[in-house]
């Protein structure tokens, strides 16, 4: 569903695994979707999202439109019984996270938020290092991602009603891969944000407090920011660049020495892995993905509801 950017690279990512295949694309647009299909040797084309539902019966649906309209299409597929993966963010707010994952859970049906980056070779290389001792105990997490969003009231970036905001499009990352490196309840959540005049937010700046353990994430559409995480210990630290489609990580000792260094040579398409996660989960007939819980995504969705606040 979707037949934009990031839906190409999801469709080259399928073309690089054997046992799967996209079937069909919708779009609100027939040319559009015929364009795409063309272009990625799909072999039917939809201008109604629920025509492709019905007809062809997926054993599960991409969700790749902008953030406004995912809460609308998991529910529409839910109405078909259809498993859903839906990209980040996969809701605006927590209601929206609260009814959809509420349903799917009672019936039954596989649905999961499309956070590919938790499952980089980079990611679990970091996260093993940490598991293993290596920085010791941790005590901070600095997370920083941003970048110059091309300014455009209409674009996906600044429009309220396409889901723009830093919140929805890169915080969601910052959250979501700190909370895989350091699985511990959060106790604490405080946030500040910058709005733009169009309405949404274009900087955040959110405090996560874990037992013994503070996360300082710093997230903007209007700051070139030093994109890295870094996770410090009492014997040392690890250092990712650029996390949210990290290819590299660097294993520090506490006299800041580099002891080792991780680099991702093999991933050609990061995608490849989300989709592997959700063909498995449905094959094994499991309603949530253990690397990406329904829990996480019912926590981010509450993160959005604190950042809605700060307006």
């Amino acid at each position: 569903m979707g037949a934009g950017n990031i839906a190409n690279k999801f469709c080259d990512a399928v073309k690089r695994m054997g046992d799967c295949e996209v079937a069909a694309v919708a779009s609100k647009s027939m040319e559009r979707a015929k364009g795409f299909a063309e272009k990625n040797g799909i072999k039917a084309a939809y201008d109604s999202y629920e025509k492709m539902l019905a007809e062809e019966k997926p054993d599960c649906v991409y969700i790749a439109v902008t953030q406004d309209a995912h809460y609308a299409l998991c529910m529409l597929c839910l109405d078909y019984k259809t498993p859903v993966l839906c990209e980040k963010a996969m809701f605006l707010n927590s209601a929206q996270a609260e009814e959809v994952l509420t349903r799917a859970e009672k019936e039954k049906v596989f649905v999961m938020e499309a956070m590919w980056s938790r499952f980089l070779p980079a990611i679990k290389m970091a996260k093993q290092w940490m598991d293993e001792g290596k920085i010791g105990t941790p005590s901070f997490i600095d997370t920083a991602i941003g970048f110059l969003a091309p300014v455009d009231k209409d674009n996906r970036y600044y429009s309220p009603k396409l889901g723009g905001g830093a919140s929805y499009d890169i915080t969601v990352y910052a959250y979501e891969l700190t909370t895989f490196m350091i699985e511990q309840p959060v106790e604490d959540v405080q946030v500040s944000a910058v709005w733009s005049d169009t309405g949404v937010d274009i900087s955040d700046q959110v405090t996560l407090r874990f037992p013994g353990i503070l996360a300082s994430l710093r997230t903007s559409f209007a700051a070139g920011l030093h994109e890295r995480m870094v996770i410090y210990g009492n014997e040392g630290k690890i250092v990712i660049p650029h996390p949210h489609f990290a290819e590299e990580v660097f294993l520090y000792d506490k006299n800041n020495e580099l002891v080792m260094r991780f680099q991702d040579t093999v991933t050609e398409n990061g995608f490849l892995y989300e989709i592997e996660e959700v063909a498995n989960c449905i094959r094994d007939g499991r309603t949530e993905s253990p690397v990406v819980p329904h829990s996480l995504t019912r926590e981010c969705a509450k993160l959005f509801d604190r950042i809605l606040e700060t307006r």
